[in-house]
């Protein structure tokens, strides 16, 4: 019963969190100056009082702010975004369903990437704390973890797609696939590794300096904990109070970190996509952005938020039931 509490408790959490978020997402998009309504009209409409007029109604604005707020959380509830404001009037809803998928094949893929590359950098080096693999680990660490992602983005573009000196060019320089190539089968899913390439290296690269750092100072904790005397003691063998013992305990927090970061990852993705001209959700965010398209940036703000809360209601829940001390409180 008292996992059950916990585990309820935490959902109700997230919905209250989703909730606000609703609230702040609808305020957020009805402070913009009234003025900025001309410029949802066509190119070929004149710009006059009446038009302006018109389009407040067809929008819904005239309304009270109450009567506003209720239909816009009933479209919500409905996955009923509107429509495109930039995108000749396309569904919300199917625009964000079409460039979903680019960007979780990127962002799924490069965070299974970091994550293993990450944990085992910072269980060695944890584990061999001072020799010359911890320190150089550390310098490296450090180094990807602070550096700027769409700077080093720009390095990866200028060296393998533009070519440096006497290289040539060795990967696409952006795109999901190759424009007018009616690729199907095993040479489609080659074309699109071939433009995933660029930015999936660099989103690995960038989160890995994360996951290492973290394994390791916990894992270094850990090896100050008494039943690791203990092993010793007993005369276990340093593998196995490694991957018996430390490693398990270890990666408790740092399991919720790579699941938190794989939500905010969702969200953070903008950068990478926009320089490598990725055509996921981040590219779409840019987009929406310069056009002042808010209906599609209501979509990707809630869109983003979300993920985010589920992947820590996500993590909240398994950890009671990978930690024996979640449940004991």
């Amino acid at each position: 019963m008292g996992t059950r509490r916990y585990i309820l408790r935490k959902v109700l959490q997230a919905l209250l969190t989703l909730a606000f978020v609703m609230v702040f997402n609808f305020f957020l998009f009805r402070v913009i100056p009234s003025d900025s309504l001309e410029l949802l009209l066509p190119g070929t409409t004149a710009i006059n009082p009446t038009n302006v007029e018109q389009l407040t109604q067809d929008l819904g604005l005239d309304k009270p702010l109450p009567q506003q707020f209720l239909i816009y959380a009933q479209d919500t509830l409905m996955l009923n975004f509107g429509d495109s404001f930039s995108l000749q009037g396309e569904d919300v809803k199917l625009v964000i369903y079409h460039r979903i998928w680019p960007t979780l094949l990127l962002v799924a893929t490069s965070t299974i990437a970091s994550a293993a590359i990450g944990l085992l950098i910072g269980i060695y080096g944890g584990w061999r704390r001072g020799s010359g693999f911890d320190v150089g680990s550390q310098v490296f660490t450090l180094f990807v973890y602070s550096m700027p992602e769409f700077w080093f983005g720009i390095l990866v573009l200028m060296a393998f797609a533009q070519g440096v000196g006497p290289f040539p060019s060795l990967f696409p320089a952006g795109g999901y696939s190759t424009p007018g190539a009616d690729l199907t089968g095993f040479a489609h899913v080659a074309d699109v590794l071939n433009h995933l390439a660029l930015p999936w290296f660099v989103l690995t690269i960038a989160f890995i300096g994360e996951y290492a750092l973290i394994m390791r100072n916990s894992l270094i904790d850990v090896m100050n904990d008494h039943f690791v005397t203990t092993a010793r003691a007993k005369g276990v063998r340093e593998k196995q109070i490694l991957w018996r013992h430390v490693v398990p305990n270890a990666l408790l927090p740092t399991f919720t970190i790579v699941l938190l970061s794989l939500g905010f990852v969702f969200g953070g993705v903008i950068a990478i996509e926009y320089v490598f001209s990725y055509p996921g959700l981040g590219l779409l965010t840019v987009r929406a952005i310069k056009s002042q398209d808010f209906p599609l940036l209501q979509g990707l703000f809630l869109l983003f938020s979300a993920v985010v809360i589920v992947a820590n209601l996500v993590a909240d829940i398994l950890y009671t039931y990978l930690d024996p001390r979640v449940r004991a409180g």
